[in-house]
């Protein structure tokens, strides 16, 4: 197999191929964003960006423009596994993320072959690099076609197969990743950081929490000293409703309302943010209410900042 890999490599002109200019029309189809829980750099693939019909004629619509992509594809891989560490005990695989998300259907016929000519090449010739490959807002007919391919892949490439229903998209994420290292788009906490939102990045954890039918789920921050708090809040696919409150230690005093109750629907605003200038000792409150007769994942972090006088 490593000889074949060798004479591939020689044929593909791998060493050449990375000063290739191929273009940038591909950028948001494939891209690397964060890190999963042991480290492995998140490769995300997302085939949905294939509904342009002009992208897609573009990539897929003769041979030349196939071998293309072929090539596009080979040279993102090979420039991001010589990012990886390959010394002892170092990341030297990446973690492959599948978004089939209004993927183009079985009809197809160029992205079916070229997604087939795609996972056999790298399957041949890549086989150590993939930690795990996680397949997401999986329709059924895909289903039908991995039955297809299935005869061509490995054992060894199959366990590393993980398929989520779109339901399950973000729970199933989240077991290998953290949710600030999933973008927002896909149920998690990280956008790319800009002036316009300064107070969070991929480097702040947060806390994970479930909230089950028809229950309140209330998260309790105690506060030590006279502060700003500032925090970010979501609940994957929301309809719940979220509200905010200060309540101070001093006996008698009164509970401030940060934010009413206010019901949230999955096509509002994804993360929440809030803040609350603390002039006194007490807790901030986080009150999420879930009515509906499924559980739901809370996610939120907090930061404290030193009140300016």
């Amino acid at each position: 197999m490593l000889k074949n890999t060798i004479h591939w490599r020689r044929m593909f002109q791998i060493d050449s191929l990375l000063n290739e200019d191929l273009g940038d029309d591909l950028e948001k189809v494939v891209f690397m964003h964060g890190h999963d829980r042991e480290g492995h750099p998140v490769c995300y693939n997302v085939y949905g960006e294939f509904q342009n019909k002009e992208l897609y004629e573009k990539t897929f619509g003769d041979e030349e423009k196939r071998t293309r992509f072929l090539r596009w594809r080979v040279q993102f891989l090979e420039g991001s596994i010589r990012k990886l560490d390959f010394s002892p005990g170092g990341v030297n695989t990446i973690f492959q993320v599948s978004d089939l998300k209004n993927s183009p259907g079985p009809g197809k016929r160029e992205l079916r072959q070229a997604t087939k000519q795609a996972l056999q090449m790298l399957q041949d010739n890549y086989p150590e690099f993939v930690a795990k490959q996680v397949f997401i807002n999986v329709p059924w007919w895909y289903l039908a076609f991995y039955v297809m391919i299935n005869p061509f892949l490995t054992q060894r490439t199959k366990s590393k197969f993980v398929f989520a229903s779109p339901a399950k998209s973000a729970e199933t994420l989240f077991k290998y990743i953290s949710p600030e290292q999933v973008p927002v788009q896909y149920g998690g906490l990280s956008v790319d950081y800009c002036d316009c939102d300064p107070e969070f990045t991929i480097s702040d954890p947060a806390t994970e929490m479930t909230v089950k039918p028809g229950t309140k789920q209330i998260v309790e921050i105690i506060i030590y000293e006279k502060c700003v708090i500032v925090w970010e809040l979501r609940v994957v696919g929301w309809e719940v409703s979220y509200g905010a409150e200060f309540v101070p230690n001093t006996e008698g005093g009164y509970t401030i309302i940060i934010q009413k109750a206010k019901k949230i629907a999955p096509n509002d605003e994804p993360v929440l943010h809030g803040s609350f200038t603390v002039s006194e000792l007490g807790k901030i409150l986080l009150i999420v209410d879930n009515p509906t007769s499924k559980k739901k994942k809370l996610l939120y972090r907090f930061k404290v900042k030193p009140l300016c006088d």
